[in-house]
């Protein structure tokens, strides 16, 4: 069968930049998914994805003219409903074969199967492939369908009566199978195969595509459109880098993938220039600027060796001009009001302290069942004095103290009205002017770390404890009042609140258990948290952060039978898990690991058929040779054992262990646990008791059982 190379382009309206890649890919790959189940192309067909601000394409390799025939087994009755005695087909059967466009010629050659229960009918044929025109037609069809649009807009097509359905309005379509129009439709449109480049600097217009194969080079050589995502971005990188040599003295681009894959989606035919502004806005603190710049201009602001913000910046222009005085002259002069805009605002705030603006909190709805900003202030002050208590002095209580005071108030300024993605970085810099401590302005600025995945834990102590109590003070509050996170919803973000909190009591080897955190934490609130819900927000929020630990630690590579065996046992101080979990790698790797952990889960289960076993074993009751060597054993290993693990060497306690496997082995060979002599049976439940107590300080070794 001939096959040829397919290209597909939509033209359309200016489609939404953030949304653009994903679009793009999801148009191809659908495309291709669905040739490929019709037999059109293989799964792996060569596929190239184009995307740009005024198109979505797609290029496949290989393509059929019509995918081949396919042999179809239709089951159509039993043998004894569809022939009779005389062998000869009943109507039921004739009918059947009708509707499938066969006759009775075809019923000496109908297969007969053996299901186990009765003799069935089937009829073998050849379906015919579908041709490219179909396939495409609902290739087309499932694409636009399925298209990850993120907001629908519905508009009228040229006849006046119909409307569709789509990201923008679509202008026009092409269809390519090497040099021939597939002929298909969608959203109204005619095929063809002429498209239309950059607005204004295209060399003709319209673009005819010659082949499906010419299309990108076509597009850039006479279209002036580089329609590969990839490759404009690509471009960009380059041109942004060369800039920034050619003005030499070490300064680089600020580095943004969002934002270039956001100036990415915006042009087509990509022109970095450089453009500067006045050294007196370097007064304004740079995340300021840098802020204004990225966010509403879409500029890339330039840096120095010592990532300082310089005056100079880069602009990725649409069009290229002979002379680019005039778009240069035109950016900066529109970057000019909004760098004054920061100059003011940082210069008004700077009129009032910090300390001035906390009574304006009082005035700031938080949440309706939880007070205001003022109050969430005076629990987290709270809570922090406490955590400090336990990790410092006096000191750290007091630059606690403060820093949680004074973290919200820049909330009411107007750089963070204006800029709230500047909150706490604004703080910082005006409790620097109000002559605040180094590490208290740090402490105002960090408490709000880390905001990401990745994101850095705060610079010092005060930091730690002001953005703990800060993330105890939500997780605490939300979960007290119901308001848990579900499925894709966390309005509040408190699954990035716990991994928070997470971080910082591991990474930061914090002394801290975290269910005395989370009491403490409630105790702040008051009668805005008492009750059964109250606790039962506590207990869920408590599962709530071992969920999340769990889950970052499969991600860190340990097996989920590790992790569950660990944090089974709920361990409080969780800078330990880790070495834990060193601990129970080490012991399954030991040739005693798994009879150990088989006998361990027997043990379990004994244990939870019992009643209040006590771990307390008369010597005198002990008969059986096998049950006094375990106990023996047990009297000479569990103390060194024990002192390894108070001295933090989880692994060596483990291993101390491991030399019980022989005599817990001859215990269950020899010994009935549950015999019919009270004070013996008890005896015995208060040895496995024992032994069971010894094993499980480091996990749960009874979930390492296979």
């Amino acid at each position: 069968m001939t096959h040829s190379n397919l290209l597909v382009e939509l033209f359309v309206e200016e489609l939404p930049p953030k949304a653009l890649q994903k679009l793009g890919d999801a148009f191809a790959g659908v495309l291709r998914e669905q040739l490929a189940t019709q037999g059109l192309c293989a799964a792996d067909a060569p596929l190239t994805a184009y995307a740009s601000p005024r198109r979505l394409a797609a290029h496949i390799g290989n393509v059929l003219h019509q995918a081949p025939d396919k042999a179809v087994s239709q089951k159509l009755m039993p043998v004894a409903v569809g022939l009779g005695s005389d062998g000869l087909p009943t109507p039921a059967l004739l009918k059947k074969l009708a509707a499938l466009g066969a006759d009775a010629s075809v019923v000496a050659g109908l297969k007969r199967v053996h299901d186990g229960k009765a003799e069935l009918l089937f009829y073998e044929s050849q379906a015919r492939g579908a041709t490219l025109a179909q396939g495409l037609q609902k290739a087309l069809d499932e694409a636009i369908a399925r298209l990850p649009i993120p907001k629908v807009m519905r508009y009228q097509l040229q006849d006046g009566w119909s409307s569709v359905n789509f990201v923008r309005p679509a202008h026009g379509l092409v269809a390519l199978h090497g040099s021939a129009v597939v002929p298909v439709t969608v959203l109204g449109l005619a095929v063809g195969n002429s498209t239309h480049g950059h607005r204004f600097e295209a060399a003709v217009d319209p673009v005819v595509i010659h082949d499906a194969d010419s299309y990108a080079a076509q597009l850039a050589e006479q279209g002036a459109v580089i329609a590969s995502f990839a490759e404009r971005r690509a471009e960009i990188a380059r041109q942004l880098q060369a800039a920034a040599d050619k003005i030499g003295g070490g300064v680089r681009p600020i580095a943004d993938d969002a934002l270039l894959d956001e100036v990415t989606a915006l042009v087509e035919r990509p022109n970095v220039l450089v453009c500067q502004f006045e050294t007196e806005f370097l007064a304004v603190p740079q995340e300021c600027l840098i802020l204004t710049m990225k966010a509403n201009q879409k500029y890339f602001p330039l840096l120095d060796a010592s990532d300082k913000l310089t005056h100079q910046f880069l602009i990725v222009s649409n069009i290229r001009p002979q002379d680019a005085s005039a778009v240069i002259q035109g950016n900066e002069r529109v970057v000019r009001p909004r760098l004054a805009d920061a100059k003011f605002f940082f210069d008004q705030d700077r009129k009032k302290t910090l300390q001035s603006r906390v009574a304006q909190l009082a005035k700031v709805v938080y949440h309706n069942q939880l007070g205001t900003q003022g109050e969430r202030v005076e629990r987290v002050r709270a809570i922090a004095r406490a955590i400090a208590a336990r990790l410092g002095g006096a000191q750290l209580a007091q630059q606690a103290d403060q820093a949680a005071l004074l973290a919200k108030t820049d909330l009411v300024t107007d750089m963070v009205g204006e800029f709230p993605e500047l909150q706490g970085t604004m703080g910082r810099y005006y409790a620097l002017n109000d002559g605040l401590d180094a590490a208290v302005a740090d402490a105002i600025e960090d408490h709000y770390k880390p905001r990401f995945a990745g994101d850095a834990l705060p610079r010092g102590t005060a930091g730690v404890v002001v953005a703990l109590a800060d993330k105890l003070e939500t997780l605490v509050g939300m979960f007290g009042i119901g308001n848990l996170p579900t499925g894709d919803r966390d309005p509040f973000a408190l699954r990035r609140h716990a991994l928070g909190v997470i971080r910082m009591l591991v990474e930061k080897d914090l002394p801290l258990d975290l269910i005395q955190l989370v009491a403490l934490a409630q105790d702040k609130f008051g009668d805005k948290l008492s009750g059964v819900d109250a606790i039962q927000g506590s207990l869920q929020l408590v599962d709530f952060i071992y969920d999340r630990l769990a889950g970052s630690l499969r991600e860190q590579g340990y097996s989920a039978q590790e992790v569950d065996a660990v944090l089974a046992l709920r361990p409080q101080r969780l800078a330990l898990v880790q070495k834990q979990l060193a601990a129970v790698r080490a012991f399954s790797a030991l040739p005693e690991a798994p009879a150990l952990a088989a006998a361990n889960k027997r043990i379990t289960n004994i244990l939870k058929k019992a009643e209040a076993v006590d771990a307390h074993v008369n010597p005198e009751l002990l008969q059986e040779q096998a049950e006094q060597d375990l106990y023996a054993a047990l009297q000479r290993f569990v103390p060194e054992a024990d002192a390894q693990f108070a001295a933090g060497d989880y692994t060596a306690s483990l291993q101390t262990l491991a030399v019980l496997r022989a005599p817990v082995d001859a215990f269950f060979d020899d010994v009935m646990v549950n015999a019919e002599q009270l004070d013996l049976r008890l005896n015995r439940q208060g040895l496995l008791k024992s032994l069971h107590d010894a094993m499980n300080r480091v996990a749960d070794l009874s979930r390492l059982a296979a």
